[in-house]
């Protein structure tokens, strides 16, 4: 009787799909995700499902090793290339968290414009007059304008509901002429300075890394927002702390960082209307079990000999 195929978690999946996994396979569940850590228990793998940072020298210790799925979109974590050439295909899952984090947007955008956390906290410590007048200050975003940077799965989305808002909205990607309908398509320099919200939806690559520099928040609106969904160092974090402080924005999330996790000594916990939060945008009980599904349903195929279409690298399998 032939052993099943191994596979290891860089982190667990959703409670419900790892049972499903563990009918077919053997799973085996990283206690932690240091290099050395993942570089030990890769060596017996057949395949690997990862929601974690891989070392580019990762794949130099996996021999058996037939199949690679990121449990989400992004591929910033993976080293395809070293995958590539050892012909390991690598699978991710578009789509399966667009809605997560889309709605993450409209929270942190309403949460910047309107402070419902606020009002809830002032309400509660200084009671109903003081806690009142602070709703003067909220802005509505219908009426507004959204520059989207990064119209992909996410940005389309986004679109449409700030379209169904009454929103105008302005989009920077690479090819404008694709942009959905809605979407009025605009360089950079146009974007930043005419929107009253900006929504960092961008891969990270040479071409987007620092694409938020001091120059560019200097063109920005006094009380424009601003949302990182993207990738940390697609923004200078230096400059947007400066611009924070000097009250050049309205406010800003950021949902990725420049180094993850955040150990609570970083200047941006000091910053003024900072809205931080932990790498969650597209984490919601349902978009993980979306994912979950996702990885195990393209792990067994890969496993199968099957060819998934959802492969990156597809140039493995001629």
């Amino acid at each position: 009787m032939n052993a099943k195929p191994r596979v290891l978690l860089t982190n667990p999946i959703h409670a419900a799909l790892q049972p499903v996994l563990a009918e077919h396979c053997e799973v085996v569940l990283a206690p932690d995700t240091t290099p050395a850590t993942l570089a030990r228990l890769v060596v017996d793998a057949d395949a690997l499902i990862v929601r974690a940072q891989l070392s580019p020298t990762l794949f130099d210790h996996a021999p058996r090793l037939r199949a690679v799925v990121r449990h989400g979109v992004g591929l910033d974590m993976i080293p395809v290339e070293a995958a590539t050439a050892r012909g390991i295909p690598v699978a991710n899952l578009p789509g399966s968290n667009t809605q997560a984090v889309v709605e993450y947007c409209f929270a942190a955008m309403l949460q910047l414009r309107r402070g419902l956390a606020t009002l809830d906290g002032s309400l509660r410590k200084d009671g109903w007059a003081r806690a009142r007048p602070l709703a003067d200050s909220g802005t509505e975003l219908g009426g507004s304008t959204l520059g989207i940077v990064g119209v992909g799965a996410i940005g389309s989305r986004l679109a449409a509901i700030a379209n169904a808002m009454g929103m105008r909205v302005l989009g920077l990607t690479r090819r404008p002429d694709a942009l959905p309908a809605g979407v009025h398509a605009a360089d950079k320099a146009t974007l930043f300075a005419q929107s009253d919200v900006v929504v960092l939806a961008c891969p990270l690559n040479e071409q987007t890394r620092g694409l938020v520099d001091a120059s560019t928040l200097d063109t920005m609106k006094r009380d424009a927002v601003l949302v990182n969904v993207s990738r940390g160092p697609v923004v200078d974090t230096q400059a947007l702390l400066a611009a924070l402080r000097g009250g050049r924005l309205g406010g800003v999330a950021l949902d990725v960082h420049d180094k993850q996790p955040l150990t609570g000594s970083e200047p941006v916990f000091e910053a003024p209307n900072l809205l931080l939060t932990p790498h969650v945008a597209g984490i919601t009980d349902t978009s993980m079990r979306a994912m979950s599904e996702g990885a195990v349903a393209t792990v067994l195929a890969l496993l199968r000999g099957e060819r998934p279409p959802n492969v990156v690298n597809p140039q493995v399998f001629r």
